[in-house]
């Protein structure tokens, strides 16, 4: 797509074109949640699918703030993304609770659809490597290799330069490596 076609769906969006804003949703929301997943909740009652659809709430209240292309809003979405996880974080700091064990019933699972984010959440080796990781290389490493954004739009998500994210992957990257089992 081209750029122009990028920004004017970004504009269309703007003023409240129900198409822009389905496709720009169904552009970034699988990634939004995979990449929410990755990151540490804090908060048992709060699902990563919750704080997306938070911040699709959130976008669309202050989309007229907005100036940039699709792939600045790309790094815009994960940035209010990324306030809300970081609020929700403390909230549940300050008014801890403990969880309490749901029953998964024998139902079945109509209209279920297996996603990406999905076999990321499910993934335990995955959790716990990104664990061992800094909290800054953690969410690098989620945003690139689970979200896939690009360097620029991390940069833009996470508020730190785009050198700042190389160097941060590649520390992350080599102590993965180290962490890894040999027999992956």
């Amino acid at each position: 797509m081209a750029a122009d076609a990028s920004d004017d769906l970004v504009t269309r969006a703007r003023s409240g074109d129900d198409d822009a804003w389905r496709e720009l949703y169904v552009r970034h929301t699988g990634r939004l949640t995979a990449w929410l997943h990755s990151l540490p909740s804090g908060d048992a009652a709060t699902s990563p699918e919750d704080l997306t659809a938070e911040t699709w709430l959130t976008a669309a209240r202050k989309i007229h703030d907005f100036r940039g292309s699709e792939d600045d809003f790309a790094g815009w979405l994960f940035t209010v993304a990324r306030n809300l996880a970081s609020n929700r974080r403390r909230t549940s700091h300050r008014r801890r609770t403990e969880p309490v064990a749901v029953e998964v019933g024998t139902e079945s699972t109509w209209g279920h659809v297996e996603d990406a984010s999905a076999r990321v959440a499910g993934d335990a080796l995955t959790r716990h490597l990104l664990s061992q990781l800094s909290a800054r290389e953690a969410e690098v490493v989620a945003c690139i290799d689970v979200a896939g954004l690009d360097v620029a739009t991390t940069a833009q998500a996470l508020g730190i330069s785009a050198v700042a994210v190389r160097v941060a992957r590649h520390r992350a990257l080599g102590r993965l490596r180290r962490l890894l089992p040999d027999d992956l």
